[in-house]
């Protein structure tokens, strides 16, 4: 075969072997973004549906409403007051604990010589003078009430906050008339993070506990939803978004997560 021949000859071999990379590098490319595109879905989609949703019951506190941020500033008072500072390791101590719970801790912390009766009536009237003001309800909160309503789901606040405290912040809110009821740490034995709070609702609402969605915002109250044996989502604030929220199904960013809706249905 003369010279001409054979650069024709390898001129064509590399061709093809061009074409065919060319090839490879647009499947490759292809089946990436397909992968990639499958990988987001799931991770949009999150945990398949395991249960059905019969009921769904709310914590209050940073969850539907903005109460976590106005607790922080009624504990910044009362301690400045005292010439001490409210320090966030005592604070993270606090969410989620029943009033009498989470007092006891801040007086044992930090060495107060009130009772926690005293505490929180001195803090109730702290509130009074923020809540019209500064009292606001959690990002998707509004449209997942709505979508309940379409749905006609049940729906109860599960709180450790009092009762007469729960009524007003919700009423203020138009949220208390959204609801079947309120159930607080005053009407069970033990507080968040024993189960009984989710227990008691569940029987209430007249649905098994395990067919119950819990939204909580608070690794106690987490716990307190998973030891129950509800379908527990955490959507965490500011202040609870260090966690820890073992048992939980998924985190949410805010209650807008499109999986909620899809988990009611």
């Amino acid at each position: 075969m003369d010279c001409a021949s054979e650069f024709v000859k390898l001129f064509t071999e590399l061709r093809v072997l061009n074409s065919q990379k060319g090839m490879l590098e647009d499947w490759t490319k292809e089946q990436r973004c397909s992968l990639t595109s499958k990988q987001v879905i799931h991770r949009k989609t999150g945990p398949m549906k395991a249960r059905q949703i019969k009921a769904v019951a709310f914590d209050m506190d940073g969850l539907m409403l903005n109460t976590e941020d106005l607790y922080g500033q009624v504990g910044e008072i009362l301690m400045q007051r005292r010439d001490k500072t409210y320090r966030d390791v005592v604070r993270r101590e606090m969410i989620g604990l029943p009033a009498e719970m989470a007092l006891g801790v801040l007086i044992q912390e930090e060495g107060l010589k009130e009772s926690w009766q005293e505490l929180q009536k001195e803090a109730e009237e702290i509130f009074e003078t923020i809540l019209p003001t500064q009292l606001a309800p959690m990002q998707g909160l509004s449209e997942l009430m709505d979508f309940l309503d379409l749905r006609g789901l049940p729906r109860c606040v599960a709180t450790s906050s009092t009762r007469s405290f729960a009524n007003k912040a919700l009423s203020l809110v138009g949220m208390l008339e959204r609801v079947d009821f309120v159930m607080t740490a005053e009407d069970v034995e033990r507080g968040k993070p024993h189960p009984d709070i989710y227990l008691a609702s569940a029987k209430k609402l007249s649905v098994p506990v395990e067919n119950m969605l819990v939204l909580e915002d608070s690794p106690k109250g987490t716990t307190a939803g998973v030891t129950a044996g509800a379908y527990v989502v955490s959507v965490p604030n500011q202040h609870t978004r260090h966690g820890p929220f073992d048992g939980s199904q998924w985190i949410a960013d805010t209650l807008k997560d499109r999986r909620i809706f899809d988990l009611i249905g």
